[in-house]
């Protein structure tokens, strides 16, 4: 079975229901940060893990996305990034 890319992203309000989601996350994450991973999926982990996602939210206060990503398609990022430059000298006083 082919994996495909997706992004998992969710709110949950109570910290237990969120430490059980960030464990059910990351079991199948291969990186990301807070409440958003990448995960690549076959059709299997995508069933377990919405399974897994809708056994422990309540769905009246929380929410979950899984995203399905196109790995064909470039990066577009927006915005400009400045390297990192150490200043002539320190002053520790």
């Amino acid at each position: 079975m082919s994996r495909s890319l997706f992004l998992a992203a969710y709110d949950i309000r109570d910290p237990s229901r969120l430490r059980r989601a960030l464990k059910a996350v990351r079991c199948f994450a291969s990186g990301g940060q807070k409440s958003a991973h990448e995960c690549w999926l076959d059709p299997s982990d995508t069933r377990e893990l919405l399974d897994s996602m809708r056994d422990l939210m309540d769905a009246d206060e929380d929410s979950f996305v899984l995203i399905s990503l196109d790995t064909r398609r470039g990066v577009v990022a927006l915005g400009c990034g400045l390297q990192p430059a150490d200043p002539d000298f320190f002053y520790f006083g």
